[in-house]
């Protein structure tokens, strides 16, 4: 896997670039703003950008999106300390397939770029939750097909969704509620692979194409509703 680096603070880029060459990921390249990232990333065409948002002449959210309109199937995920509801939003707006905090550890954050490399958009704890409430919120009726209450049932009331079965449900109820997959692995005894797996079943069989759409379609049905973001 090759990930390229964008943060304006060379002593969290050099940081980064010794734990990943630790869990063997080769970093093809460090830049120290937007502007750069948008030129490098045409060049060295990484697997995954790893994205900060306050940056000088160029921000992460600008970058993210000339980065996405030049070559939309790049995955980018931002990596940053802010917890602004509105940086998030904008962030999956634009174009960045996750968004996590920088005060996560090392190994959610190099199973993070693992789900990035799949396809599996990953998410801070409680972020994913807080996507799903905006999402719902600014989500069409056709998402579902089918009518949601003003009072949506908790989660444990909820029929399990069209075309899924028990298994994928349970997955999809606790992701919407803002788990993470190791917390998700933990409570239902299986490997965080096997609920990565589960994800891209869902998807596969909701016909959806990204984990949003997936947590969009978990808030219209109710799911979720249980857990308050952390």
């Amino acid at each position: 896997m090759k990930v390229l680096l964008v943060d304006d603070n060379r002593l969290m880029l050099e940081g980064l670039q010794n734990l990943l060459e630790v869990h063997d990921v080769q970093v093809a390249g460090m830049v120290e703003d937007g502007q750069q990232a948008v030129d490098l990333a045409r060049t060295l065409k990484p697997d995954v950008i790893l994205m900060d948002i306050r940056m000088p002449r160029c921000d992460g959210l600008t970058a993210i999106r000339l980065i996405k309109a030049d070559m939309p199937e790049m995955k980018i995920v931002v990596l940053t300390t802010s917890t602004d509801d509105k940086d998030l939003f904008e962030a999956v707006k634009s174009g960045a397939c996750g968004y996590l905090l920088k005060s996560i550890n090392a190994d959610t954050l190099i199973e993070a770029l693992i789900q990035a490399q799949e396809g599996i958009p990953p998410f801070s704890p409680g972020l994913a939750a807080k996507l799903l409430k905006e999402f719902a919120r600014l989500s069409e009726p056709s998402v579902t097909g089918s009518s949601v209450s003003d009072n949506p049932a908790k989660s444990s009331d909820v029929s399990p969704a069209r075309g899924l079965n028990s298994r994928q449900t349970e997955v999809l109820t606790l992701v919407a509620q803002g788990l993470s997959y190791k917390e998700v692995s933990a409570k239902l005894y299986i490997s965080p692979r096997t609920v990565r797996y589960h994800m891209v079943e869902i998807m596969n069989q909701l016909h959806m194409e990204n984990r949003a759409q997936v947590l969009a379609y978990a808030g219209r049905l109710g799911l979720g509703q249980d857990i308050t973001p952390k």
